[in-house]
Order: C-alpha cells, then structure tokens, then sequence
C-alpha cells in the first residue's frame, strides 16, 4: 500500500492558501463603533429615563467618535420599546435607556408580555439611582406627611394622584405608601412622567410620587414637597424628611435607571460602553444635572446593575401580588 505524503513545501502553500481563506473572515469584523448608534428611550420626553439618556448623549459621542441618536419610544409601560432593542441585531448598534422596573417589575404586570426582558436585554450600564418625592399641588390642606396621611384616612377614594403609568416606579411608591398607611386614594396612569406633571400643574389630580421631573416647580413654588420616597434625604431639599423617617418604617421606592443591549451583544462591546458611561458619570458637571434630577449618578459593572434588578424584582413583585396591581 502506497502512502500519499504531502511535500513539505506543498504542505506550507496549503497552509497558506487556508490562512489566506479565513482572512476575509477576520477581515469582515470592522471595528466598534463604524457607524452612528441609536439609544431607544422607552418612554416620552420629559421624563426621567429621557432626561438621562440626553444627558449623557453628548459626551458618549464624543468618548465613541461617532453619533449617539436618541429615540424615544414610550407606551405599554415602556414594553414597546423594549421590545424595538430586544430584537434589534445584537451587534451594538442599539440601545435601551430604560427604569429598571421594565426589567424587574413588567413581568409581574403584562402576562402576556412580546418579549422577556430578563432573557432578551443584558444590562449594560446603571446612570442613575432615582428617588420619588411626595409632592402636591400648592392648595393641598396638608402642609406635612403627618396631616397628609390624616387628610387620605378622612377622605377615602376623594383624592386622586397620577403617575408615569402602570407598574411605574412612582406608582409603585403610591401603592407601598397606601398598603403602609391604610389609606386609598384613585390612581390616574398616564404615557409617561411629562404628561403627569404637566396635569398636576393644571390640578387635575392632588398628588404623586415625582421622579425628579417636578422638582424645579417646587423651587419656584408651584407644588409641595411634603418627603422623599428614599431611605436617605435629599440633598436638593435636606429639611425634608424621608417618609421612612416620617414613621414609615423602610419605605424605599428608589430605581435604576439605565442602558440595556439586545442579548447576545458582544461581551467586548457591552464592556466598553460600561466603561465609557462609568467615565461620563464622574464628571462633576454630570454627577451635578443627575443631583438636580433628583437622583445620584450610580457607576456600577453590569453584574452591579443585574444585581439591582433581581433585588428590586422581588422587593416590588411581592408588592404587585399583594396589591393585585396590572399593568392594564
């Protein structure tokens, strides 16, 4: 039997001519970021999440060198948006600015949700933590937390207050306030935290719990901060106490706002962009627009942020159960 033996030089062509093969291939991978990204806020201007994702637009242009588009996308509770990332290509082009309580509390809200946030996004990076203040119109006759939950028990189901919408941070405070105090009040949803103020501002509902958006209104007067929603005071307002100070033993609605990616989005990639927008976030002149928000820059890697939501999933969802709350 005769064997076939490959020439050694044959053999180092061969190999060659392989290695010239699989170049194209190696080729074709083109270096992150070649073309402008688009950030998918999933919730009206006006808001929170579309006030972060503008705030750090700009400087994560210029960290990247090409054009960051934001995009905002609001309704069913942020849910359409979400989905819009979910199944986008996973090749970092696209990214969600989200609460988290799409992530953590939508599930227990939308059984029949399109897409599952917890498999479908990874997180990416945590901007912001984001307190609730109780505010109300100015002619409320409630001057502090103490009169005011006294005014809602003499008053069942006559005072009504409003929210970004279903499941919402801010609703769920509203909740967790009325589960602590025994009190009932109407809920009034609405597409989003811009939309909700601006009816606030025209009376036409008494109180929410605020994500930062109405606080500039309560410096020049036109609503009143009666506590914050945080197991810390704020420094924007520290005379005002916190309602876990206020008797409201570890009332905490706190969230996190931040950037989600479609799964499967290179590790490489995420990595980076946690790593630019960590940067961004200890700038002082961004620590201090967050500050103004009402909230507190929260640089964190995405195992940090992940973290957050599972925590956040199960002190909200036993809460939802509880109160039988839908995202409908």
């Amino acid at each position: 039997m005769t064997h076939h033996r490959i020439h050694p030089t044959r053999r180092t062509v061969l190999a060659a001519a392989l290695g010239a093969a699989a170049l194209p291939a190696v080729q074709a991978q083109p270096a992150w970021p070649g073309k402008p990204i688009r950030v998918i806020v999933n919730f009206p201007p006006g808001g929170a999440a579309d006030a972060l994702a503008r705030m750090i637009n700009l400087p994560l242009q210029e960290a990247l060198g090409q054009p960051v588009v934001v995009e905002n996308r609001g309704g069913a509770g942020g849910n359409i948006g979400g989905e819009a990332v979910a199944k986008s290509p996973a090749d970092g082009y696209t990214f969600l600015m989200s609460s988290g309580g799409m992530v953590s509390i939508n599930p227990f809200l939308y059984p029949a949700m399109p897409f599952n946030p917890s498999r479908d996004l990874v997180p990416v990076a945590a901007v912001a933590r984001v307190a609730v203040y109780l505010v109300t119109r100015p002619d409320f006759p409630a001057r502090t937390l103490k009169e005011f939950t006294a005014y809602l028990k003499a008053n069942p189901g006559k005072t009504s207050f409003g929210s970004p919408g279903n499941g919402s941070s801010p609703h769920l405070a509203g909740e967790l306030y009325k589960s602590m105090t025994d009190t009932f009040a109407v809920h009034v949803p609405y597409r989003g935290g811009g939309p909700a103020l601006q009816d606030l501002l025209g009376n036409q509902f008494d109180f929410w719990f605020d994500p930062g958006v109405g606080l500039p209104h309560v410096r020049s007067g036109r609503l009143k901060l009666l506590g914050v929603g945080s197991l810390k005071r704020s420094p924007l307002f520290p005379d005002v106490p916190t309602l876990d100070e206020a008797g409201l033993k570890g009332f905490d609605a706190d969230s996190y706002f931040g950037l989600y990616a479609p799964a499967g989005t290179p590790q490489a990639i995420v990595t980076r962009m946690n790593t630019e927008v960590n940067r961004i976030l200890e700038q002082p002149a961004i620590k201090e627009r967050i500050v103004a928000l009402g909230g507190e820059a929260s640089p964190m890697p995405p195992a940090g942020f992940a973290a957050r939501a599972a925590t956040d999933t199960q002190r909200f969802g036993a809460l939802i159960k509880a109160r039988n709350i839908t995202g409908s």
